[in-house]
């Protein structure tokens, strides 16, 4: 009875400890959340720099793209380059119904482009982005779909490492080219632009890109519980299993197949709804959002903040394009040798991005700082009376 007792007083403190973590891990999330919604748009329309208010709730829609990537990079081992396409079908998926949203007295009812094609009909492809409720399932199944097929076909073959990167990359090669072909359906390269209104409020309107830049908010803050919540607890350890040791995994009983299929497929689904939510505030999404170089970048956005960390996704995200902006207008020319330097920095003295750095080696300065220099011998032993004996009347 006892031994029963000393053995629980343990597990109690130790749960008492997690949820302590969570609730500050909650206020923190909560208090970015308020800074993001609130406090920042103010401090930019006061500044005379409202613009970048829109800038923002684009890079916290990349943001969200991020923390998918590192779903499966960080925890899972799988490192995917083909990221954009999943971005690229739900930003195409929301653009297809913005470009549906017609005045009432339209006499010819078509985007704009497909009648210099020689359409003059509405190919019944694009019918069913009429309903919104279409659209909203289309760009959560459409990527999942895509996402749960490779990843199936890639996995149950036991594909990972480097041959797993240049699958995605075929990929993103494959949908680009596809789309880019694509010039009398979806404007090929032009790509989808100029949206108008969505439920009949003017998109550009000050107001509906204050709508879409909290939305974007209230999406990252529920995409990032998400992913902590996937992380956490036994599937969150079998996921780093499968990163560490699939063997050892597959030998305890574990079909690695299905879990890194669902896991690839969530975080395709993430990807979808980054586009969505990025496509209406940028005003345009084409295939170059599907290009190689873009996948790559979100890849460095995980890096530099750290992988393994979810926080960090969105940390990088957010500096690696900020620093990418104001480069590009301070700078124009020699802008790209700073973001080359920045790439290097973090591949040379930080490895674990800056996350790891504050958890590791900032954590430990900051102790040396503030805590004074560190004793010579341990504290116990200048106390110890053999000690102090042994001191007075040494030996020869």
């Amino acid at each position: 009875m006892i031994e029963n007792i000393s053995k629980a007083i343990p597990d109690a403190s130790a749960s008492k400890k997690n949820w302590r973590s969570l609730g500050i891990e909650v206020g923190i999330v909560l208090a970015i959340a308020i800074l993001l919604i609130f406090v920042i748009p103010s401090i930019l329309t006061t500044s005379g720099q409202a613009f970048r208010i829109t800038m923002l709730g684009r890079f916290l829609a990349l943001a969200i793209v991020a923390l998918g990537i590192d779903l499966i990079w960080g925890f899972t081992g799988l490192l995917s380059l083909g990221h954009g396409v999943f971005f690229g079908l739900g930003g195409y998926a929301l653009a297809m119904h913005l470009k549906l949203q017609f005045p009432a007295d339209a006499t010819l009812k078509l985007p704009e482009f497909m009648p210099l094609y020689g359409i003059n009909e509405l190919p019944a492809l694009w019918k069913p982005f009429f309903s919104f409720q279409f659209t909203v399932l289309a760009i959560v199944l459409i990527p999942a779909a895509v996402g749960a097929i490779l990843g199936f076909l890639v996995f149950r073959n036991r594909i990972r490492g480097v041959y797993f990167s240049i699958l995605t990359q075929a990929m993103t090669i494959i949908f680009f080219n596809f789309f880019n072909g694509q010039q009398q359906y979806i404007n090929g390269t032009n790509g989808l632009t100029d949206f108008k209104t969505i439920f009949g409020y003017e998109i550009n309107a000050p107001e509906t890109q204050r709508v879409f830049y909290i939305l974007t908010v209230v999406f990252l803050v529920l995409s990032y519980t998400l992913c902590r919540w996937l992380t956490s607890g036994r599937f969150g350890r079998l996921l780093v299993a499968l990163r560490d040791d699939e063997n050892r995994a597959r030998f305890s009983g574990y079909d690695p197949t299905g879990f890194k299929v669902l896991v690839f497929a969530i975080s395709a689904v993430l990807a979808g709804i980054g586009g969505a939510l990025f496509t209406p505030q940028t005003g345009i999404i084409s295939p170059k959002s599907m290009d190689i170089a873009l996948s790559i970048e979100m890849v460095i956005w995980v890096a530099v903040g750290g992988r393994a960390t979810l926080i960090g996704a969105f940390i990088g995200t957010i500096l690696v394009n900020f620093a990418k902006s104001i480069l590009s207008e301070q700078f124009p020319e020699i802008w790209l040798f700073f973001q080359g330097a920045m790439f290097l920095l973090v591949v040379m003295v930080l490895p674990d991005g800056l996350v790891g750095w504050c958890r590791t080696t900032g954590w430990e300065l900051a102790k040396r700082l503030f805590k004074g220099r560190p004793v010579v011998t341990y504290p116990s032993l200048e106390l110890d009376p053999e000690v102090q004996s042994e001191r007075e009347n040494p030996r020869n």
